[in-house]
Parts: C-alpha cells; structure tokens; sequence
C-alpha cells in the first residue's frame, strides 16, 4: 500500500508543474504529425473529415471552408486525421461505404487513391516529426551555439575502463571506431550508449598517435533532478580551461547541418537501445510512457525555455520514429499494408486488415500498460 501510496503522492504533489509543460511538448509534436498527414492528403485530392489533436469527447472546435472539423478533444495523449472513406480514427477502411460510393465520392476518397499517394500520406506524418526536430535542433544550434570543448582527457579514474585500457591525462581522443570526434560531448554520447560493447579508439598523445581499445561499463548515474540513468562509463573526466568557450555559434546554414546530424543521432540511439533489448543487452525498465513524459517536461521546463524546446525535438524524433514500426495502428503497420498491395496487385483481404488491426491496438496496448508500470516504478522509487 506504501508503494502505491508514494506513486500517487509524488504524481500529485508534481502534477501542476508537470502537466503544462507537457501538454506544451505533446501538443506541439503531435500537431506537427497530424499537419504532415493533413497537407499530404490536401494534395492528393483527399477529403479531411477531422483534424483532432486529442482523443475522446470534443472540448471545442470550428470548421474550415473546405468542411473539415477541427477540434480539441478530452484525452490529450495523441490526435488523428479523419478522411472521407475511414471507418475510424486508425484510418481503417469502411467496405461497405467505398462500395456505395459514387465516381465523384471516389475522387474525394482515400481509400481509392494510388498506393504511392496512400503511402506518401501515411508517411508524411513521421517525416513531418522529423522535419520539426531538425529544424529545432538547427535553431538551437544557430541561437545558442555548438559544444566546443575537445576531447581531451584530463583525469582517469582508478580501476575504470579507460585504466584498464591505456588511457593518460592528456590524451585527445581524435575518433572512436573510425567516425571522427570533435568535442568532449561527441565522444560521452557515443560511450553512453555503447555500454558493454568494445570500442577502438585513436588518440593523440602528444606527436604520436596511439590505438586504444576499452569497453564502457554499464553503471546507474544520476542527473540533477536524482533521475537514475544506465549508461556506459568509460572512467575519464575533462575539466575546465581558463578562457576556453563552451560553445561556439554557428551560422544557420551549418546550424541546421547539424540540426540533421543531431536528429540522426537520437533516431540511432533509439534504435540501439531497442535492439539491445530484444538482445538482453539493456533493461526494458527505461522505457517510459505519458507520466514519465510529464514528469521530464516538467523537470526541463525549470531549466528554461531552450532545454523545453530541446525537449520537444528529441520526442518528435522518438515519436515519428515509433509510428514508422511495422505494427497496424501506426502507421508503419499502414505502409506494411501498402507494400504487400503493392507487391499483390490487389490488398489484403477484409478479414486478414481487421486481424492485423486487432493485433496491433493489442500490442500498443500491452506497450503502454508496460511502459506506465515502469512510470509507476519510477515515481515510486523518487
């Protein structure tokens, strides 16, 4: 009963200081996805019935000159796009009302549109979240500037991986598996996530050039807020020139180069970390759902603006790159679908989508009662 007890009292006490904050980060990524899906669809001649951000009864909403309705609805943890032809708010198709459709009807319809046009709208909603992130990312890299401080290694810990491996103070660690390093930050990204795995690096101390090989640790850290993170430790740390900076401005054409590299960056250590799940290599016990959400908006949003916004790009890359998982409900389920009628000639039967269907809202489903179990572990546990 404590247990519980705790959860709910740590969820209320931040409840406030959460709930904006992340009503902010999800509305934004959210509308951002469903405006690729609406635009595409604009395009391709499709009729937008609904453009809801939220799930649920309707709080308020207007409709446009063209009859879509939009609208905010009472449960804000997603939204859709409703065309002419769905049966539901997944984009299922409706057999009996596609067949009943006149030619005109069937000109305004989603269902009767080409694979390529179906799948390109289905696909703009992902690339849209990717589109968002990278433009953030390159904003924040043009207004506030790069890491800049080089991988120089100023202390290394006893007994730590980096010992063990051959590291001294004053090395500078020039790439680590071929992809080159530039700063500090470059090379704690890459160790952070490659917990167990074993790494070649090259260094350079003093005129020479020396090969190294280490394998980060796994270890529990925790950040300012006493969130505990797992993560590889390689066992040096960098201190703090006199007169050296930070970081370093760019102007907006390398800002959103970088913008891209960034959201590379968080899509890939994404996919890692999934993988290393499936493999046992990492514990599915990090993946977090709505609260855990809310609780790092909240968290952020007293760093400041900026860190909120940062936020809001790295869940628009984890949320485009989601829905781009081959499971019906998302839309990478729909391009699935679109691929094998591609490959067909014809679609899947009506039987054969509505079990695929089914299927899918079961493991979204399941992946979100996991996902707020882990929440509630991890609020009862702070």
């Amino acid at each position: 009963m404590d247990f519980f007890f705790n959860a709910f009292h740590t969820l209320s006490h931040g409840l406030i200081g959460y709930l904006i904050p992340f009503l902010f980060v999800l509305t934004v990524v959210v509308f951002f996805h469903e405006l690729g899906h609406f635009l595409v669809a604009r395009w391709a001649g499709v009729r937008v019935l609904t453009f809801s951000l939220g799930f649920g009864p309707e709080l308020f909403g207007f409709n446009d000159r063209t009859g879509t309705r939009w609208k905010l609805s009472a449960i804000p943890l997603g939204g859709y796009v409703k065309f002419f032809g769905d049966a539901s708010e997944a984009s299922t198709p409706a057999p009996q009302m596609l067949a009943a459709m006149s030619e005109k009807e069937r000109q305004d319809s989603f269902h009767h549109k080409s694979v390529a046009r179906r799948a390109a709208i289905v696909a703009a909603g992902p690339i849209a979240n990717f589109i968002l992130a990278i433009v953030i990312f390159g904003a924040l890299f043009t207004f506030y500037g790069k890491p800049n401080t080089s991988a120089r290694v100023d202390t290394v810990q006893a007994n730590s991986a980096a010992a063990a491996a051959g590291f001294k103070p004053g090395d500078v660690v020039t790439s680590i598996d071929g992809q080159t390093i530039e700063t500090f930050v470059d090379m704690q990204r890459i160790v952070s996530t490659r917990a167990g795995e074993q790494l070649h690096f090259t260094v350079k101390r003093g005129d020479r050039v020396e090969n190294l090989t280490a394998t980060p640790e796994l270890r529990e850290v925790k950040d300012s807020f006493n969130n505990v993170h797992k993560i590889g430790i390689l066992g040096i740390s960098r201190s703090a020139t006199p007169g050296e900076h930070a970081v370093e401005r760019v102007d907006p054409a390398t800002g959103l180069w970088l913008g891209v590299k960034e959201a590379w960056f968080v899509a890939k250590s994404t996919i890692l970390y999934i993988g290393d799940i499936f493999t046992r290599r990492a514990s599915a016990d990090q993946l977090g759902g709505p609260i855990r959400i809310a609780q790092i908006s909240g968290q952020v949003a007293t760093i400041g603006l900026a860190a909120l916004v940062h936020l809001t790009a790295v869940l628009s890359v984890s949320i485009g790159l989601l829905n781009l998982f081959p499971v019906p409900m998302l839309d990478g389920g729909h391009l699935l679908f679109y691929a094998v009628e591609a490959i067909r000639g014809r679609p899947l039967s009506e039987r054969s989508q509505e079990m695929g269907f089914r299927f899918g809202l079961a493991l979204v489903l399941m992946l979100m009662v996991f996902a707020t179990y882990n929440d509630i572990l991890h609020l009862a546990g702070s």
